[in-house]
């Protein structure tokens, strides 16, 4: 039988287990207990959360009885139940949500109108939800996906034009731009508007500069078709959409209409040329001008890139950016996701003061993208990298790695960080696939060095050491700042029998981070006891780093 617990919010709170016969929960603080996990991210809450919220702050020992009361309650009315429903811990409790049905709707009544529970904390609790109706629909599961914002710049990419009235030509101009949008439409930073209404815009001659408004877009490509003696020439360009200004051109030839295989690889550099320019001039803008007048687009997609550049001091400005977008978009689960993933990385880079801190607001900024769209797949992605790496908690990274591409099957840092975590785990051949699965879906990621990066990882924990030094490299070429990816450089030139380059390496390595020695990966890095920790530690203490 499977086990339903029937939870109602609104009007008179109702709990109750599905059973023969139906068990129901009758005590309030019981009830307020299972609400607050219930509506909670991922149905997960701190001890100290709860002991708090429900009895107050009067005292660690009081409190810690009544919770451990209270959950010795559930246990003798669930029975056997109580375990499929609930998972506990020293420091947390988690409700199954998969075990879980919201009966009844917002309009019965109050949020937990009935609920007779005077401690301050939990009518605090109470009446932030009630005031924010958006956050009632999320933790409802009524809100779609859609519905919340999700601030990315537009662009779209208009079909070529030619000369004359070639049906192949038309044809083809037709296509490139279909590709160049699907290509780009799998970019996390872009909105794409489809081809069909760049199409609509172009057949109407729309002037450039009318276009933002016509179509919402802040750039769109256009371009020109021409026959050449072999094939056909195309000509691009790629438009600032409010000013008309050109960003670029380019021209690339083609020698034949049959095979378009050329063609593509050329859309997709110009798809990537694309991306990589968004995310340029997003960086350019927020330099000259005040934090205020920086449009939310330009707020995330710049926080993000500068959060993956190579220097130190962009890494640190970006915070600021992802931050302002934060309070700025609370409703944005993306916004809250990203800042999770700064504090993540603040740790791994090695740039952390305070580890115990940043890990905390990694968690914290991850449980707020969840409670603002519990469906987000970077909020579940971030959330599954902070377990991952940071808590050491691999089977709750693996639940929600997996919740995400359940959600969002081509969701690629998903797929990244599964195969990061599957590499932790010593399953190599699952992360090799995780990882090129990744690549596959992200063709013209700005990042792309960080997707490297953790490909050479994956490749290490399946004994492939050559691909694992090839991509290490890749990235290095792109990223010499980045702690990990010299690791990996590494520990793939010690297994590839090659020391000396091992040697000199490890000496790049110590160049960037003086201060950097073995206990630190000992105590601080998650994998340090496993078997690709074990080969890390060994290839460093071989190349020189004590």
């Amino acid at each position: 039988m499977d086990v339903c617990l029937e939870v109602s919010l609104f009007g008179t709170c109702a709990v109750c287990l599905q059973d023969r016969p139906p068990r129901e929960i009758r005590g309030a603080k019981h009830r307020a207990l299972i609400a607050i996990l219930a509506t909670a991210p991922l149905g997960r809450r701190t001890r100290t959360y709860l002991q708090n919220t429900l009895w107050g702050y009067a005292g660690y020992d009081s409190g810690h009885q009544n919770l451990r009361r209270a959950l010795s309650d559930l246990r003798k009315l669930f029975g056997d139940y109580f375990d499929t429903l609930f998972r506990t811990t020293n420091t947390d409790i988690e409700l199954d949500l998969a075990h879980v049905r919201f009966t009844g709707d917002p309009g019965q009544g109050l949020f937990l109108e009935d609920l007779n529970v005077r401690e301050a904390p939990f009518q605090e609790w109470v009446d932030s939800i009630r005031a924010n109706p958006d956050q009632i629909f999320a933790l409802y599961r009524h809100a779609p996906v859609s519905s919340l914002r999700r601030p990315r710049p537009c662009v779209t990419m208009l079909p070529l034009r030619q000369m004359g009235n070639d049906p192949g030509l038309s044809a083809l101009g037709d296509w490139i731009s279909e590709h160049c949008c699907r290509i780009l439409s799998r970019s996390r930073f872009i909105n794409v508007i489809s081809h069909l209404s760049g199409r609509a815009a172009g057949a109407a001659n729309t002037p450039i500069t009318t276009l933002s408004e016509t179509l919402g877009v802040d750039y769109l490509t256009t371009g020109f078709l021409r026959p050449s003696r072999q094939g056909f020439i195309c000509d691009v360009d790629f438009i600032e959409a409010a000013s008309g200004q050109i960003i670029w051109s380019r021209s690339f030839e083609a020698r034949s209409f049959a095979d378009l295989t050329e063609t593509a690889l050329e859309i997709d550099n110009i798809a990537r040329g694309v991306a990589r320019s968004i995310a340029d001039s997003a960086i350019e803008t927020v330099r000259s001008q005040r934090i205020d007048e920086i449009s939310d687009h330009n707020l995330i997609v710049a926080g993000v890139s500068m959060m993956h550049r190579a220097t130190m001091r962009d890494f640190l400005k970006s915070r600021e950016y992802l931050l302002e977008a934060s309070e700025r978009l609370s409703h944005s689960a993306d916004a809250h996701a990203w800042l999770g993933k700064w504090y993540v990385l603040n740790v791994m880079k090695g740039y952390s003061i305070d580890l115990a801190h940043d890990t905390q607001r990694a968690v914290d900024c991850t449980a707020r993208a969840l409670d603002t769209d519990p469906e987000a797949s970077l909020g579940l992605t971030i959330d599954g990298f902070a377990n991952n790496n940071l808590l050491n908690d691999f089977e709750t990274a693996e639940k929600r790695f997996d919740a995400a591409l359940d959600i969002n099957p081509n969701e690629s840092l998903a797929w990244l960080l599964r195969g990061s975590l599957k590499a932790f785990k010593d399953e190599g051949e699952e992360a090799v696939r995780s990882s090129e699965q990744a690549r596959r879906l992200s063709p013209i990621d700005p990042f792309l060095y960080y997707y490297d990066s953790l490909a050479s990882t994956a490749y290490i924990a399946a004994d492939q050491f050559e691909e694992a030094l090839k991509h290490a490299e890749q990235s290095l070429a792109v990223n010499n700042r980045h702690l990990s990816t010299h690791r990996a450089r590494i520990t793939a030139l010690h297994f590839l029998d090659r020391p000396e380059e091992a040697k000199a390496a490890a000496q790049e390595l110590l160049r960037y981070w003086p201060g950097y020695d073995l206990s630190k990966y000992r105590s601080n890095h998650p994998v340090s006891q496993h078997k690709l920790g074990r080969r890390a530690l060994t290839a460093m203490s071989a190349s020189g780093i004590s």
